[in-house]
């Protein structure tokens, strides 16, 4: 009999090798087996999220934030989630920028949800709050290419403009 642990194994290497599908149908046999370990409801956050089913997605990571809610990387993809659907016509960026904040709570030199904060921000309007965590993840990262486009942008076109 195959244990929860090799279907989550299994599973994994499917997502690394892009078998999306298959990693759900290999970490759904792992869950049967254990209901109640984070990591088996994360990953299948993931291929779903991978297979753009994020309303199922969604309901894994927070799953998986219910068993463990020290999952770093699960504030943050749900956060992500809601800042690049282009199917929801108004996303709730308030809950994006809440998880974000957890994330950041428990990793301070996490760049990836910096960064996502300050994308976050500025679609708020923030634009100074936004700026702040550029600045933040460029100290972390001085040449994070992306950041510093992003800066520049909210200076140009938000900040200094306003000021005018």
């Amino acid at each position: 009999m195959t244990d929860y642990k090799t279907y989550l194994d299994e599973g994994i290497a499917d997502i690394n090798s892009g078998k999306f599908l298959d990693a759900v149908e290999k970490i759904n046999q792992s869950i049967e087996l254990k209901n109640d370990w984070e990591i088996s409801y994360f990953y299948r956050a993931a291929a779903n999220q991978a297979l753009e089913k994020y309303d199922e997605a969604m309901l894994d990571y927070t799953k998986a934030l219910q068993i463990n809610d020290r999952m770093t990387d699960a504030y943050y993809n749900r956060a992500n989630i809601i800042l690049s659907r282009k199917d929801i016509q108004n996303p709730n960026i308030e809950n994006a920028v809440k998880d974000l904040e957890k994330a950041l709570e428990l990793d301070p030199e996490f760049t990836d949800a910096l960064f996502a904060m300050a994308a976050a921000q500025k679609k708020l309007g923030n634009y100074h709050k936004a700026l702040e965590y550029l600045e933040k993840l460029l100290e972390i990262t001085p040449d994070a290419i992306y950041a510093k486009a992003l800066k520049k942008l909210l200076l140009e076109k938000y900040i200094i403009k306003k000021s005018e």
